[in-house]
């Protein structure tokens, strides 16, 4: 089993790896909360788990004052986690993370209980979970799994697939390559607004073909009402 320092070692490491933008060793201690977070997670499980139960709550209280990031000691966390930017990300109690999983800004792994039981997520190795996704209660996300931005997520995701959506729902399987994991995870939002604002360029386009007159009398009561508010 590997030591604690070597864990922490290969938290520092998978940085170089996974994020481009690092260009000094420095920058890992100043610009890096989810590093700082999962370090001080790293040393606090240790504690809980030699029943120092309220000093690591303390720690994770101060981890959090400082990074923004909320991460339960009692949780289990695997090697090589990679927290990318970091603000707002919440584990609860009872999560379980593999090994390789790269989360973003906003995640939630949340519980839907209030019954001691497990009542968070289970993410198996490789995942990634893009920025504001919510995963919640005690469900499984599988293996190299991809989960779309600000999805929300409340049943077993399978492995090598991608789920996008509110709720969230399969839309690809298949594994993708880690390198082009994020690229490859739709964004539905942006669909969503290229879809609106071309169906009301049709509505407009069609508006003036067949409505000539009522858009003039249209122009005629928004001109009135520019210059009363301006008067």
């Amino acid at each position: 089993m590997a030591s604690l320092f070597n864990i922490i070692k290969e938290d520092f490491s998978i940085i170089k790896k996974k994020d481009p933008a690092i260009g000094s060793k420095i920058e890992l201690f100043f610009n890096y909360p989810g590093l700082i977070a999962i370090v001080h997670y790293r040393i606090a499980h240790k504690l809980y788990s030699k029943n120092f139960k309220i000093l690591s709550r303390i720690l994770m209280g101060f981890t959090q004052f400082i990074t923004n990031i909320d991460i339960h000691p009692a949780c289990i966390i695997g090697r090589r986690v990679f927290i990318d930017h970091g603000i707002g990300v919440v584990i609860g109690e009872t999560a379980i993370l593999k090994d390789d999983i790269t989360i973003y800004q906003g995640v939630t792994l949340g519980g839907v209980s209030l019954d001691k039981v497990k009542r968070h997520p289970t993410i198996l190795s490789g995942v990634v979970i893009g920025a504001g996704a919510k995963i919640l209660g005690n469900i499984t996300i599988g293996e190299n799994a991809k989960i779309g931005a600000n999805s929300v997520v409340i049943k077993d995701v399978p492995d090598n697939s991608t789920a996008i959506g509110i709720p969230a729902k399969v839309i690809q399987k298949g594994r993708i390559k880690e390198s082009s994991a994020i690229n490859k995870i739709p964004d539905i939002e942006a669909q969503m607004f290229n879809y609106i604002i071309k169906k009301l360029e049709i509505i407009e386009s069609k508006l003036k073909e067949d409505c000539k007159k009522e858009l003039k009398e249209l122009d005629v009561l928004y001109d009135s009402f520019i210059k009363t508010i301006k008067e």
